[in-house]
């Protein structure tokens, strides 16, 4: 085979070989997409006054958003963030919505984006979640009827990881509430790799850094246990006692992560979903909430 033909095979296989990557690439991202999941329904099902706000994020991407004023504010009064969970949305967090409202709170539940009701974007990811958080915290912040040095951020599992972050890099925010969040990206990623049966040596490496180099960020550097002791607020982590998708074990080693950081750590009967027990325990999070100072 002359030059000009080496070049041309060289040429197709590298294009092949390309090719073979993109699509592995397109297929790790299809695999770890979040789905998106409609509204069923909304405040107003609960009997609650409410606005829907389209939020600024970023890239140039607005947030669907649900904000809830505290009864009868006539002066500023606590408020909160609440962030749902991978492939979940603002509806499946109501269930905190009248508690709260009824202890004297504002409340802005928000939709991620992709998903919800929020614009799409390239990919989800934790620093994306905390970024929207930010944003709507931002955004809350300038509200007639909300008290800006009040503002706490409620997040689950992903969006607990998300709430974290984004109160690790935001002073402002005068609380977190952290429910069901993993200790660490690699953790929760491993268990989806266990789950699809992909083996870590060689693939589930590979998949591992392209993730990380994809989100822009290291896990090391926005795991909640690193995360935990940057924040300068008090901090209440909650997990269910039968959470099979993230092990009670990992809220403990967040605790145990928190350094100087004030964090309680409240366990309760139930799984990584259920809200059950969480309303029950309203008391718990209501004190929590009120006990921080202004």
């Amino acid at each position: 085979m002359g030059a000009p033909g080496l070049l041309t095979a060289f040429t197709a296989g590298a294009a092949a070989l390309a090719g073979g990557r993109a699509l592995v690439h397109w297929g790790i991202r299809k695999g770890l997409a979040a789905p998106r999941v409609a509204h069923h329904t909304d405040p107003a099902a609960l009997g609650l006054d409410f606005d829907a706000p389209r939020i600024a994020t970023a890239n140039g991407r607005t947030l669907h958003a649900w904000f809830i004023p505290a009864p009868g504010a006539s002066a500023a009064a606590p408020a909160l963030v609440v962030m749902h969970g991978w492939g979940g949305n603002a509806a499946l967090m109501l269930p905190l919505a009248r508690p709260l409202h009824e202890a004297g709170f504002a409340t802005l539940f928000v939709d991620a984006r992709c998903h919800g009701a929020s614009d799409d974007d390239s990919f989800a990811s934790l620093p994306r979640f905390a970024e929207d958080a930010e944003h709507a915290f931002a955004w809350l912040a300038t509200r007639a009827g909300v008290d800006p040095r009040r503002i706490a951020l409620f997040g689950h599992s992903v969006g607990a990881g998300a709430v974290l972050l984004a109160a690790a890099r935001t002073p402002q925010v005068a609380a977190v509430v952290s429910v069901a969040a993993f200790s660490h990206p690699a953790a929760m990623m491993r268990r989806w790799l266990a789950v699809k049966r992909i083996p870590e040596k060689p693939v589930g490496r590979y998949i591992l850094d392209y993730v990380q180099k994809t989100i822009g960020h290291r896990f090391d550097d926005i795991a909640p246990v690193a995360t935990i002791g940057r924040i300068r607020r008090p901090v209440l982590l909650i997990h269910g006692e039968d959470d099979e998708v993230v092990p009670i074990a990992e809220a403990r080693q967040i605790f145990a992560a928190r350094g100087d950081t004030p964090v309680e750590l409240l366990t309760l009967a139930g799984d990584h979903e259920s809200f059950a027990d969480l309303e029950h325990n309203m008391g718990r999070l209501v004190a929590f909430l009120r006990a921080v100072p202004g």
